[in-house]
């Protein structure tokens, strides 16, 4: 499928529902938010999903109020959206929903995307904002300043405010263009990275001061669990951007982020420098995201998940 060709389909559709992966970050619901707003132009019915709860830090986007935790049991849709969905287990249980729809369109930039939906479209880009860009100059759409201030912050969230080695010509175009549109980039940029609760601050400092280092040094591996949720005040989706911090140490090649879930049940985080592609880790527990930044979800002993990366990362060094 070509992205014109994506955009006719949306365009002979009455409604849509567009699905964000579960722990939503900026790229999808930058996403979901900025298709939602393009299509209800075109007079097109469009609603969203997600499974989790919306991050307080996202909530300045415009029609974030609207997004709904399941479907309107009393209401079909045309087709069914995903965007920036890797994998069928991005959606948590939301995929068996998902995949009921005659019509499936899946629009993504990971290179481990499985090709779930009847209509797929996956593109290697910084973000999947960048595609969704594309996607509403195919429809026709006019990018007014909303729709611009929720791509631009897909773009600046999964670039790292442009510091990450994905940035390509085309982000920095992109960006440009949705700045010229009305996209506030300093509220973006201020709203995700240099605003944060005094209990996201808590419980950063205190699952820094446990980092662990392995293989002399080439990995750094942060463990959050409930108990260090709980004891700071704060929720899941305040760890987003922990994973960063082992990296700006000059002997770590790739970091690694254990989160607990529940009773041995870890959420993993994989980055890499670059000499080790993670997505190849990933993929071995069925996840997967970029060749620099991947996850899974990993049942079992904590030690015994850690020496099993370990492994994996040292057979990769």
């Amino acid at each position: 499928m070509t992205i014109t060709e994506i955009a006719t389909e949306l365009k002979t559709l009455k409604s849509v529902l567009i699905f964000s992966h579960n722990r939503p970050d900026g790229d999808t619901l930058g996403s979901a938010t900025a298709l939602r707003l393009a299509l209800k132009k075109l007079g097109v019915r469009a609603d969203i999903v997600c499974f989790s709860d919306i991050p307080d830090k996202l909530k300045y986007l415009s029609g974030v109020e609207f997004i709904s935790k399941e479907p309107l049991k009393d209401f079909k849709y045309s087709a069914y959206v995903s965007v920036d969905c890797s994998t069928e287990g991005m959606f948590s249980d939301l995929y068996s929903i998902y995949e009921k729809s005659p019509l499936t369109i899946n629009i993504d930039h990971h290179v481990s995307n499985t090709m779930y939906a009847k209509l797929n479209y996956v593109e290697n880009t910084a973000s999947c904002c960048e595609i969704i860009y594309s996607l509403i100059l195919a429809l026709g759409v006019e990018i007014d300043s909303d729709i611009a201030d929720c791509l631009l912050t897909g773009i600046v969230t999964d670039t790292g405010a442009f510091c990450h080695s994905n940035v390509t010509d085309n982000t920095l175009y992109v960006a440009s263009m949705l700045k010229k549109s009305g996209a506030d980039l300093h509220k973006i940029i201020k709203l995700n990275f240099k605003n944060q609760t005094k209990q996201r601050s808590d419980l950063y400092a205190s699952v820094i001061s446990k980092m662990r280092y392995r293989l002399d040094g080439k990995v750094g591996i942060l463990v959050i669990t409930k108990s260090d949720i709980e004891s700071a005040g704060a929720v899941d989706n305040m760890t987003e951007g922990f994973i960063d911090y082992p990296l700006t140490v000059d002997t770590v090649e790739v970091a690694i982020s254990l989160l607990e879930t529940s009773k041995n049940r870890y959420k993993i985080s994989l980055r890499s420098k670059g000499k080790v592609n993670v997505n190849e880790i990933a993929s071995l527990y069925g996840g997967g995201g970029h060749i620099l930044a991947s996850g899974a979800v990993l049942n079992g002993h904590l030690e015994d998940i850690i020496d099993k990366l370990c492994f994996n990362v040292e057979q990769r060094l």
